[in-house]
């Protein structure tokens, strides 16, 4: 007898199931939750289907709503778009161009085009004008999508011994979302004609969790952790609701509210470093500076987690995890981690991993953030809502490209948008207009004020070099040498920075870093795929070697860091080889994997109001190589009227020949321009070009258009075998011909600038700022430090002194400083931080142990 597929599908929880997934249908509960959980009701989960539709199709009061037209307009032109693709498609296809049984990319595509359909038959509320009738309702289209869902689970996704080709993100994460959504979407319809398709699924999505334990997560799996564990467990969330089971739904919050705890780095919890840090910071794929990327994945799915759990028994903090709840959590993961790195709507390239060669640039980036703010304001205290609604506000007002929220996916977050925007608030921002963030957790440096933003990326033996990865940042071997950002008011930031930037930049000159001229071959280059293929030594696509000496390899060094002083900040660095090139030298990695050597140098920068100061030593290159240190590189338009103009020492115009006393690159088309104080060392050389190149340089799956750019390169190039040189440079954003020429007999002062000391000294601000480097004393403007640190001193009218010290190095216990001159003593001090006089100045003990680079501050004044 033949049976047809709705026969079959009202028989699959008996019948239908392979063995792996019935087995992983009865483990997906997983282990108990904790107790004292709240048991959630029927109705609850009831709630949390409707609260689903809410969130991705709308409701009536948002429908309704005129800002929302365009959004509801493109839901139902893209679910036209992909039925017709249905009927165009070929064998071996659902949809007309996406193949199956091969490309595991092409299996997400074709569920989110299911989905796409499915959400356009249950938009709530008026549907928008069309030529042909709405899609809203329509039985029809429905019937396509759960035939199409039948016919997946058959052919392509329900035999998971011929599953799990390619990327193991498609089979965990990538096609469960779009299948729990429309699972939620479709709930009413599906258990009344096809009861057994959501446990179906449900059982299989559970056995493809294959780096989880026995069908669900695995907290200790490295696969488990940060962004990926929210959409994991978002997703599980949804198939426990269609499925009315509690347990799954307890167990998989239970999971997910690991994350809103802060990574402590000296007490890991199963072992994960991923996660948002105390000062801001947050790292994915261990040791990845992230949150523009996965990070903002992850504020995505846990506000999406606080929107689908409203108003029932699931909401709230559970037991033993963050008191301060998910929504207060998220907001806070706004102020601290996102907001500071958000500069006139653009969010900085140095925290976006491989994603820093994508096309969709800064703007994009920010407006997922503040798609998540938007949504967040709903759920807070009316004073907390305030705030974070005047940060969005302030998003709009300051930004080039202010957020599109026809680009927002659900139309109730449009619809508060709208309401946000037209509210009485005053637009303000998160933070001060004079900011210095010391992101040291992940090597980062971000330096604010109201003309501009600097943003420093390091790396060290925590923090990784830079992200290599699925075709992705093809260049990317100088990105974490103390390579810089500097953003100008007032300008649109897509014309200066961005993927096309990287385009065109040569990967050795990037502004900040020192590196060997050399032309280096990308990984598709170099093996012919897109990793290092060698199963017999560990390296396979995914692997932990993989990851360590491919994708984002780390430092050597231990020394990368900073102290913060109110706005104000130092950082430093040294350069050392990669972990691959370590390993390689030490005979452990096979022949075949290609390994480079980095330059060395010790490198500070002092980050105060109008300046930045550089300082470096001991640049040099261990293989004798030419080397090149990039001060600064700008781009500009083709047509841009950029001038490069300078004075030499004593007054004289600079005309491009001779060591100048300063230059100045002005960009009139953009509003700004950049002084560039020479303060010692050789002459820079000043190269100015047009460069066009494809974006596919730097990403694959860009398009292969071209990118032409003038491009301004300021920098110290030295021969091979040069010996060690020092040099001091400064940053002047938005300077004058008249300001840079008063520098010639005011501050920065350069005290000291060798690879054990660098110094500097502003009079004007009354502050010194010193990095010491290797054990010993290190003295230098009455001060005595012991072994390396970051040190600010302020030195104020009323006879204070404010002074922050940092261990940058993140491994020492105690730092002892000395300040010599007159008595003081200590009127406030952070805990730690102790004084006591000795024959001629004040000696600070400082237990820096355990403070994972954090500064600790003291107060001292004169004795009474």
């Amino acid at each position: 007898m033949h049976l047809s597929r709705r026969t079959l599908l009202s028989a699959l929880p008996a019948a239908a199931l392979t063995p792996a997934a019935a087995a992983a249908g009865t483990a997906g509960t997983g282990a108990p939750p904790p107790p004292g959980t709240a048991v959630g009701s029927p109705r609850d989960r009831a709630t949390l289907i409707a609260n689903a539709l809410a969130v991705f199709a709308g409701t009536e009061w948002s429908n309704t709503r005129p800002e929302t037209a365009r959004r509801l307009a493109a839901i139902e032109s893209s679910a036209r778009a992909r039925l017709a693709d249905m009927d165009r498609a070929a064998a071996g296809e659902l949809f007309r161009g996406l193949p199956l049984g091969e490309s595991d990319g092409n299996l997400t595509r074709t569920f989110r085009s299911l989905y796409e359909i499915a959400l356009a038959t249950r938009v709530p509320g008026a549907a928008p004008a069309a030529p042909a009738a709405p899609l809203r309702g329509d039985r029809e289209a429905r019937r396509r999508v759960t035939e199409a869902l039948v016919r997946l689970h058959e052919e392509y996704v329900g035999d998971q011994a011929a599953g799990y080709y390619g990327n193991w993100h498609t089979w965990e994460i990538g096609f469960p979302r779009y299948a729990g959504r429309i699972l939620a979407l479709l709930h009413e319809e599906l258990s009344a004609g096809y009861p057994g398709l959501a446990a179906a699924y449900t059982a299989t999505m559970d056995a493809y969790l294959r780096n989880g334990r026995d069908g669900d997560v695995d907290l200790d799996s490295r696969f488990h952790t940060g962004a990926n564990l929210a959409d994991i467990t978002t997703n599980r969330v949804l198939q426990g609701a269609v499925l009315d089971d509690d347990a799954r739904i307890r167990k998989a919050l239970a999971d997910q509210a690991t994350v809103l705890t802060r990574i402590d780095p000296y007490r890991l919890r199963h072992g994960v470093t991923d996660g948002f840090y105390a000062d801001g910071s947050f790292l994915q794929h261990s040791c990845v500076a992230y949150t523009g990327s996965y990070g903002k994945g992850l504020l995505t799915r846990m506000v999406e987690s606080v929107r689908l759990l409203d108003g029932t028994a699931y909401a709230g903090p559970s037991p033993g995890t963050a008191a301060e709840g998910p929504a207060a959590t998220a907001l806070r993961w706004i102020a601290e981690g996102f907001a500071p790195l958000v500069f006139e709507g653009w969010l900085m390239e140095c925290v976006k991993g491989r994603a820093v060669s994508r096309t969709a640039g800064g703007y994009t980036d920010t407006a997922a953030v503040v798609e998540a703010a938007v949504d967040l304001t709903a759920h807070l205290p009316r004073r907390a809502a305030r705030r974070l609604a005047a940060w969005v506000k302030h998003v709009h007002t300051t930004s080039a490209a202010p957020p599109d929220p026809a680009g927002f996916a659900s139309p109730v977050t449009i619809a508060r948008h709208a309401g946000l925007l037209a509210s009485s608030a005053a637009p303000a921002d998160l933070v001060p207009p004079a900011h210095h963030a010391a992101f040291n957790a992940m090597d980062r440096t971000v330096h604010r004020r109201p003309g501009y933003a600097f943003a420093l990326a390091r790396s060290s033996d925590r923090v990784g070099r830079y992200e290599y990865m699925n075709g992705e940042n093809l260049t990317p071997w100088f990105q974490g040498d103390g390579a810089h950002q500097l953003y100008l008011a007032g300008a649109d930031q897509a014309r200066a920075h961005g993927a096309d930037r990287l385009t065109v930049l040569e990967p050795h000159r990037l502004p900040g870093t020192t590196a060997p001229v050399e032309r280096r071959r990308s990984v598709p280059e170099l093996y012919g795929t897109l990793w290092y293929d060698d199963p017999e030594h560990g390296f396979t696509a995914s692997s932990e070697a993989q990851n360590a000496y491919v994708y984002f390899p780390r430092g050597t060094g231990a020394h990368s860091g900073g102290a913060r002083l109110g706005a104000y900040g130092t950082a430093a660095h040294v350069l050392t080889d990669d972990a691959a090139c370590a390993a390689a030298r030490a005979g452990t990695l096979p022949d075949g994997l290609v390994t480079h050597r980095s330059a060395r140098g010790t490198r500070s920068w002092y980050l105060l109001d109008e300046e930045i100061v550089v300082l470096a030593a001991g640049v040099c290159d261990p293989e004798g190589r030419a080397l090149t240190t990039t001060l600064d590189a700008r781009i500009a338009e083709p047509d841009a009227a950029v001038a490069v103009t300078g004075e030499l020492p004593g007054g004289a115009p600079w005309n491009g020949s001779g060591a100048p006393a300063w230059l100045r690159y002005e960009d009139p088309s953009q509003g700004g321009a950049i002084g560039y104080l020479l303060l010692s060392g050789p002459a820079p050389t000043v190269l100015r070009e047009t460069v066009t190149r494809s974006r596919r340089r730097i990403r694959l799956s860009n398009p292969d258009t071209p990118v032409t750019r003038q491009v301004f390169t300021l920098a110290v190039d030295r021969p091979p075998g040069a010996p060690p040189m020092a040099h001091a440079y400064a940053l002047v954003p938005h300077a004058t011909a008249e300001r840079l020429r008063a520098y010639a007999s005011g501050p920065p002062e350069v005290l000291c600038n060798t690879p054990r000391l660098q110094a500097v000294h502003h009079s004007g601000l009354g502050l010194t700022a010193v990095n010491s480097f290797g054990a010993g004393r290190h003295r230098v403007a009455g001060l005595t430090v012991r072994g390396p640190a970051s040190l600010l001193l302020r030195r104020t009218a009323d006879g204070r002194v404010h002074l922050a010290l940092a261990d940058p190095t993140t491994r020492r216990r105690t730092v002892s400083l000395t300040l010599r001159g007159r008595p003081l003593r200590l009127l406030s001090a952070d805990r730690g931080v102790s004084a006591r006089p000795v024959p001629g100045g004040v000696r600070l003990e400082v237990s820096v142990h355990r403070s994972h680079g954090r500064s600790l501050r003291a107060v001292l004044g004169p004795l009474r």
